[in-house]
């Protein structure tokens, strides 16, 4: 019996998965295993793969079989998988395979030669190989632009972020800028009459990989399907059926790690709980980066620094690292709620993160829609940090403009991803809230199944199925309301 055309589509998209599969395995491996010497033959190697999905995807034979299949009698479910794969299959037709290719090498290079210039504060030897990426990002950008009628900049956050728009930021952003750094000076004005207790290290490394273990193991994660290692930057990479997170260790602080290694379980908590069935195809796959990073900062900020989840964990605490007065549950919560502006945004608080998101989002933009170029960045990212947060970062490169890895491969368009995703989780657990009113004594008591069950539910296993205004519409009973994000910092904050 012969295939449908609409089994062919899925046989190709199956096809590309697999390949996906082994470039994301790759990546992780070049980030936290692999030699530096095995960096250039790594990146070809790479590229080439890249290469062969596009290829796939461009095949005019699968822009046959996806016509032919939207003309066959298909289920609701599999007309919202073709969807999807149209989707990205239009997306691919956009670019062609010798920009994929020579922009996949750029970036690997130039974020592999990050990872000794960002240690060596060493602009000049970043910028040679940043600016090629840059190049070849606004050419993407342009192409994208041409064809879709957005902004370049537009071009490329859609990737990230369907449907999400510069007007629609701005006017998020900039409500949030007004409120925040008054929100700001009133937690630290509060914070100022308060007691707090430092954490006396020094903090073993083994000791901080155990604690973090067992934190994983307390949120769920699968370690039949997935495995915790160590990068210079934390990210959750590899696939549903293999997850791989990293983080990063310092013997002075036992906090950064903690609370990375709580971040990347809630991206992998979301991939591990995709459709089994649809993994392997576009609809099965997480909606968005936005909804992405809700999951980490649902489990980061929502609950890991919530005092019930630091009340849990606090004997854990006790067990790796000794008895000492800073591990009192109360002082856990003084020092995880510790509002302080300062260079790192991947470390930085949960009230000042949202200024390090929109410092970015504002150059990114202005850098792809040729507004400013490369050299500009140091002068420009000094001048909003010390607008936004009062810091000074005049030629301290390495902790300020040169301290992210999303740029190096030509990631321009995921910033907004990481507020937007905070938005989103203040909205879930407003909603989980009203549902279970007793929450933060669950939590401090052990049980995190109210949170887990109703992240499932509503958007693990949606995956793609839906777009994102509805899939957070049937989860929350509304769009996205930003409000959510305000009345949790002051609750939090200033209660």
């Amino acid at each position: 019996m012969s295939q449908t055309a609409y089994q062919t589509v899925l046989a190709i998209f199956t096809r590309i998965y697999r390949y996906e599969h082994l470039l994301a395995l790759a990546g992780w491996d070049q980030a936290a295993m692999m030699p530096a010497g095995g960096n250039d033959a790594r990146g070809a190697a790479m590229a080439e793969l890249g290469v062969l999905v596009h290829n796939t995807l461009t095949d005019p034979l699968l822009a046959v079989a996806m016509t032919a299949a939207a003309g066959e009698y298909l289920t609701d479910a599999e007309q919202v998988s073709l969807r999807e794969m149209k989707r990205q299959w239009e997306l691919a037709n956009l670019l062609p395979a010798s920009l994929v290719e020579a922009k996949t090498l750029a970036g690997s290079h130039c974020s592999h030669q990050w990872r000794t210039q960002r240690a060596n504060n060493d602009w000049d030897g970043f910028l040679a190989n940043f600016r090629e990426v840059v190049r070849l990002s606004r050419e993407e950008a342009q192409l994208l632009s041409e064809q879709t009628g957005l902004s370049p900049y537009e071009a490329l956050m859609n990737k990230y972020e369907p449907g999400m728009t510069c007007a629609e930021l701005d006017r998020i952003f900039g409500d949030v800028k007004q409120w925040l750094p008054g929100l700001i000076q009133q937690a630290m004005a509060k914070q100022a009459q308060e007691t707090l207790i430092p954490a006396q290290g020094p903090f073993a490394i083994a000791a901080q990989r155990e604690l973090g273990l067992e934190v994983m193991k307390l949120l769920g994660f699968d370690f039949d399907g997935g495995r915790l290692d160590v990068s210079h930057h934390p990210f959750c990479g590899g696939v549903p059926e293999d997850v791989r997170i990293t983080t990063r260790y310092t013997e002075d602080d036992f906090t950064q790690s903690m609370m990375g290694i709580v971040h990347e379980t809630g991206h992998a908590r979301y991939e591990q709980n995709l459709p089994r069935d649809t993994v392997h195809l576009p609809v099965g796959r997480a909606r968005s980066m936005a909804i992405h990073e809700s999951q980490s900062l649902s489990f980061e900020m929502q609950l890991g620094r919530s005092p019930a989840f630091l009340a849990l964990i606090q004997p854990l605490v006790q067990q790796y690292f000794g008895a000492q007065a800073a591990f009192s549950a109360d002082n856990l919560a003084k020092i995880y709620t510790r509002v302080k502006p300062d260079y790192i945004r991947v470390d930085a608080d949960e009230l000042t993160y949202p200024a390090h998101v929109i410092l970015r989002y504002e150059i990114e933009r202005a850098l792809i829609n040729g507004e400013i170029e490369a050299d500009d960045i140091p002068a420009l990212w000094d001048e909003k940090m010390q607008a936004y947060l009062g810091v000074d970062t005049k030629d301290n490169f390495k902790n300020g403009c040169m301290q992210d890895i999303h740029w190096t491969d030509g990631s321009f368009g995921y910033f907004p991803s990481y507020t937007l995703g905070a938005m989103y989780a203040a909205q879930y657990f407003a909603m989980i809230r009203k549902l279970h009113p007793d929450l933060d004594q669950q939590i401090a008591a052990g049980n995190l199944a109210p949170i887990f069950d109703w992240l499932k539910a509503n958007i693990w296993t949606q995956a793609s199925r839906w777009d994102t205004g509805e899939l957070i519409v049937r989860a929350t009973g509304e769009a996205l309301n930003p409000v959510y994000f305000k009345q949790h910092l002051e609750q939090r904050y200033l209660a």
